[in-house]
């Protein structure tokens, strides 16, 4: 194990959201990592049953905190800040409205960040932010998205409350990082699969008519296994040297649509779907978009060529800043990643 880390293994570490599909790996990787002084910050009507096995899995359970709360109350931060040095936040609003996504991403870590500068040791913030930040539509297909490409610069027009509140918390932490001398991480996870989570990502298609609709077939998409985003969070929240930096998080060898659409359906023959090219879906996105204008708002414009672009459009993507920098690498490779996520659909036989 490396031993040039900003931090000791007893210095005490936070993880928000601790208990999600994230943030329970990155609770076990950090105990792998040698990492005991662990505070677990969730929700008080979380359900606890995974972070509770990891944490007696690894006879940790003495040792770590939980504390449930909410981040939107300054006196529940206060608390889970107190003397920690290393902050992983991973805890998102998921809100439909924008003042909801507003409240529970930017205001919260405003509260978070406060209390870690009042009450805490802090040696590096670790901001868990989205691909949703950026904006692809004046991108070429198949062109390069890297960490420097253009941010949504109309999250309103995309109709994305999340993308909003995930650019909102970027921009206070790079604040808080300018104004206040706050050492901080962002990372940009691209499509987080894993058993855990069943439903295909929106990169693929929707399925609000009844029916999936397919989207696309040869973009690629900015696939990350939840394991490898984990190790990700937690070489990012104790390297050195890596400051005021952004990195994006996706693994390896990635796969279109088509290709995980495909090995979707052999493990759910009974799914069907129906394909609809590219050029089609941008053509519904403007008219529904047009519509939504015309009709003064009736119709939310919830489909627009802002959010085609930006999930099925179709680019390139890189981890090789984040390899460098942090000497990261797919533990689980996408064959073996692929395999795990769709044994989570197998039949289970009768005896």
């Amino acid at each position: 194990m490396e031993q040039n880390w900003i931090v000791g293994p007893n210095d005490r570490m936070l993880v928000t959201g601790a208990n999600g599909f994230i943030g329970v790996r990155v609770v076990k990787l950090l105990l792998d990592y040698g990492f005991r002084n662990l505070r677990c910050f969730v929700r008080p009507t979380s359900r606890l049953d995974s972070l509770k096995q990891v944490l007696n899995e690894y006879g940790a359970s003495g040792e770590t905190e939980i504390v449930a709360g909410d981040l939107t109350s300054r006196s529940d931060c206060e608390a889970a800040a107190h003397g920690v040095r290393v902050a992983f936040h991973l805890a998102a609003g998921f809100d439909k409205s924008f003042a909801g996504a507003f409240m529970n991403s930017a205001l919260a870590t405003r509260n978070l960040v406060e209390s870690l500068l009042e009450v805490g040791r802090l040696a590096r913030f670790v901001n868990v932010s989205s691909f949703a930040v950026y904006s692809n539509l004046q991108m070429r297909r198949g062109e390069l998205l890297a960490e420097d490409a253009p941010l949504e610069d109309s999250p309103h027009g995309r109709w994305d409350a999340y993308g909003f509140g995930k650019l909102k918390q970027e921009q206070l932490v790079r604040r808080y990082g300018e104004e206040r001398r706050v050492p901080f991480v962002i990372l940009r996870p691209g499509t987080v699969f894993g058993p855990g989570k069943k439903d295909l990502t929106g990169r693929i298609g929707i399925g609000t008519f009844g029916i999936f609709l397919h989207v696309g077939g040869s973009n690629v998409l900015p696939l990350t296994y939840v394991d490898n985003c984990a190790e990700a969070i937690v070489r990012a929240g104790i390297v050195p040297g890596i400051d005021g930096q952004t990195f994006n998080v996706v693994d390896d060898d990635p796969l279109t649509s088509r290709e995980f659409l495909r090995a979707y359906k052999a493990a759910n023959p009974e799914f069907r779907s129906i394909r609809m090219p590219y050029t089609v879906a941008w053509i519904l996105s403007r008219a529904w978009e047009w519509y939504s204008q015309a009709s003064k708002g009736q119709l939310p414009p919830a489909f627009n060529r802002r959010r085609c672009a930006a999930e099925w459009k179709g680019n390139r993507y890189s981890n090789e800043k984040l390899k460098r920098a942090l000497a990261w690498t797919p533990r689980v490779p996408m064959s073996e990643a692929m395999t795990r996520y769709l044994s989570q659909f197998a039949p289970v036989r009768e005896r």
